[in-house]
């Protein structure tokens, strides 16, 4: 089952939990588990369209999502994804 990593700020939404194993054959099937099963990370992952924010990043091992197929991305069973959000300063 493939493994998501969670930022620590959005932590707090997961009970405490760093890493998850969810089912899903796709990135987007595995993000939509998630927010299944923490409700409360919804508003800070998508837009009231439904659509991904665009200051959410995923990287399947290590590459950026946005660089193949999006959430259509198919997953296998030993993948990682990795939420990242994007950081703006000054």
């Amino acid at each position: 089952m493939p493994v998501l990593r969670i930022p620590t700020p959005w932590r707090v939404y997961t009970d405490g939990q760093a890493e998850l194993r969810l089912d899903g054959t796709t990135a987007g099937a595995m993000m939509a588990e998630m927010v299944r099963t923490y409700p409360a990370l919804r508003p800070h992952l998508y837009n009231p369209q439904g659509e991904l924010r665009p200051y959410v990043n995923l990287f399947l091992n290590g590459e950026n999502l946005k660089s193949r197929q999006g959430l259509d991305t198919p997953l296998e069973a030993e993948d990682r994804l990795m939420l990242v959000p994007a950081v703006a300063g000054g």
